[in-house]
């Protein structure tokens, strides 16, 4: 497969390489939106660039009709936007606030908790998320997506950052930076007699790149077009 690498930073250069462990081929490396004759030379494109650029890299590919997998947080104003141009131009597109196999099975804990827990009112939930200095969002795009799943499945009806004078139905989300995380992101649900916690802890940037190559892959043997999930990736993993 050749695949077009829309932001070659510190993650453009990691699924670089995974990419290139798994047989395909780097056609496009660009830190600018594609032209149309920059797209006729790859199969897909995996997008993560910076949140001003996103939107752009995803309407090129749509309009070339180039599946893409974008990993790109922090640009979600436009998210709706971007489905509606995808349908329109009968593409492929994955958007997630995070690729990582581990993350998307963690997602699926939270939602399973989340519901256990939501006629035990006497347990408040909160979070907590780490990440490297360079991260340019705050909180993270996971961060976003856990707290939507919780609020989706309890009686909580907003997140709010900081965690500072909270409603009773708000979420709070407290986000820290340190140098060189890779990603922590921490729910826990205490009570006056005791706490109950989850984490996911990335130990490498090459989790997130596999999971954006497996959605590409995905993606470019999809015969259907549409607007797709990690968890429609996920579903075919486990099968």
């Amino acid at each position: 497969m050749k695949i077009a690498l829309l932001g070659y930073g510190k993650m453009g250069k990691t699924i670089e390489k995974i990419a290139l462990n798994r047989g395909h081929k780097i056609s496009l490396k660009a830190n600018q939106t594609p032209t149309s004759e920059e797209l006729n030379a790859v199969d897909a494109a995996i997008d993560f660039s910076v949140p001003h650029a996103a939107f752009q890299n995803l309407s090129a590919c749509f309009k070339n009709q180039i599946p893409v997998a974008c990993g790109t947080t922090g640009w979600l104003n436009q998210y709706q936007e971007a489905v509606e141009l995808c349908k329109q131009h009968k593409a492929k597109f994955i958007y997630a606030s995070n690729f990582s196999l581990g993350v998307n099975l963690f997602f699926e804990l939270n939602e399973t908790l989340a519901k256990m827990m939501r006629k035990f009112e006497a347990y408040q939930v909160g979070m907590k998320e780490i990440h490297h200095t360079q991260k340019l969002d705050a909180p993270s795009g996971t961060a976003i997506s856990l707290a939507e799943q919780i609020i989706e499945n309890s009686n909580y009806s907003n997140w709010k950052h900081p965690a500072k004078n909270l409603a009773k139905n708000e979420l709070g989300i407290e986000a820290e930076r340190i140098e060189d995380v890779k990603g922590t992101h921490t729910i826990t649900y205490t009570s006056e007699i005791d706490s109950i916690e989850i984490t996911h802890k990335a130990n490498s940037r090459e989790g997130f790149a596999l999971g954006a190559v497996l959605a590409a892959e995905w993606l470019a043997n999809k015969k259907e077009p549409g607007v797709y999930q990690m968890k429609d990736v996920l579903n075919t993993l486990k099968s």
